[in-house]
């Protein structure tokens, strides 16, 4: 049986591309390997190989969980007028 090899196209953003490039450069394998073995996946299991999760559908329970977390982190959390005292306080407390 002779395969024929057809060509994809798709368009995404260079910080997506660029960090699926170096997450597939870690496990030996190229960009068009790595989107050929999800695909592969894909067809074979007839469905996205992985739990393709979005916060619509969380329980009730788990949103209000996450949005009274972040209104307490609001209202009482550290706050910072930079990145670097952010980082500086970070390393600090790692001590």
């Amino acid at each position: 049986m002779v395969r024929m090899n057809t060509t994809l196209q798709i368009r995404i953003d260079k910080k997506t591309k660029d960090a699926a490039q170096k997450a597939f450069r870690s496990m030996g394998l190229d960009m068009s390997s790595g989107v050929k073995l999800y695909l592969t996946q894909v067809a074979a299991e007839k469905r996205i190989p992985f739990p393709v999760l979005s916060a619509d559908y969380w329980p009730r329970e788990k949103k209000l969980r996450l949005l009274k977390e972040a209104e307490h982190a609001l209202k009482y959390g550290k706050r910072y007028t930079s990145f670097k005292e952010m980082h500086e306080d970070i390393l600090k407390s790692d001590d």
